[in-house]
């Protein structure tokens, strides 16, 4: 009887111990005790060179992000003078250029540098937010203000093909950071600005969940195909039906990140030739 209970203590002791090593493996703070040639020892140093390696592996992880952060933000600052001396010489010879063939080339010129400046902007948003390096701050408030905000920084863009916004009063409340809800808010507007036909209306709306509240914008633009609608979060994403049209792919993308990193997600309910809903989903907290 004494035996089976000794077996028993024995069996708990080494239940504990294997707790306590996973204990101080999630803290950090894991040692190996006195090596002695039990098998609960080998066990040990095991357990040792495994959490070496994982740590290992973690610090080179987090090296490469390190050195991806710090080339995207030296690309950005090492293009940003260049790109602005490029896009104020386009400016200068349009005003003085009368021959419209080189009009048209410098009309060009313009178009693509915008088009590399978003990506680099873009690149760089990206990067520091998957780095940590911005961190989302989420807070209750109402959620209008923010979409007023988003719809006045499109309306210029919208304008210029003769697009309405359409604002729908709402007061709505959810856990946002306000300043990286807005850009995704304002990223889903451009979108559809891009897509939309001239003389179309966009309308943003809100559906209040018990959970979420939806935001929505709604284009009456060419639409997504079925078979895509799963692929236009993607980074770098675009349909060939859009190849001609101004984007990088990565603007949505943003949008998914953004809401995912402050618990919400988004998805999109489409007819290909009429038209796209986005849905910004906002957790309430």
């Amino acid at each position: 009887m004494f035996g089976k209970h000794e077996k028993y203590r024995n069996r708990f002791r080494t239940m504990d111990r294997l707790e306590a090593m996973l204990e101080e493996a999630i803290d950090d703070t894991f040692q190996e005790s006195d090596y002695d040639e039990s098998r609960l020892s080998r066990l040990e140093v095991k357990w040792k060179r495994f959490l070496a390696s994982s740590v290992s592996s973690k610090r080179r992880l987090m090296e490469e992000q390190d050195r991806i952060k710090s080339l995207v933000s030296d690309i950005s600052h090492q293009t940003k003078t260049p790109l602005s001396n490029i896009l104020l010489y386009t400016q200068l010879l349009q005003e003085k250029e009368t021959d419209p063939e080189l009009l048209s080339i410098a009309e060009n010129i313009r178009e693509q540098s915008e088009k590399l400046h978003f990506l680099i902007q873009s690149l760089v948003k990206t990067s520091r937010l998957e780095s940590g390096q911005f961190v989302l701050q989420p807070q209750r408030q109402l959620i209008f203000p923010c979409l007023e905000a988003a719809a006045t920084g499109a309306r210029e863009a919208a304008e210029r093909k003769q697009i309405g916004i359409i604002l729908d009063a709402t007061d709505a409340e959810g856990c946002f950071d306000r300043k990286w809800t807005e850009e995704a808010i304002g990223n889903l507007i451009d979108n559809s600005i891009k897509y939309s036909p001239e003389n179309s209306q966009i309308r943003i709306s809100v559906k209040d969940y018990e959970m979420f509240a939806a935001v929505c914008v709604k284009d009456a633009g060419i639409g997504i195909r079925e078979e895509e609608q799963a692929q236009v979060f993607d980074r770098f994403y675009r349909s060939s039906e859009v190849a001609e049209e101004k984007g990088v792919g990565i603007g949505l993308y943003l949008v998914r990140e953004i809401a995912r990193r402050q618990n919400g997600y988004v998805k999109v309910s489409s007819e290909y030739g009429k038209g796209s809903t986005f849905f910004f989903y906002i957790y309430k907290g």
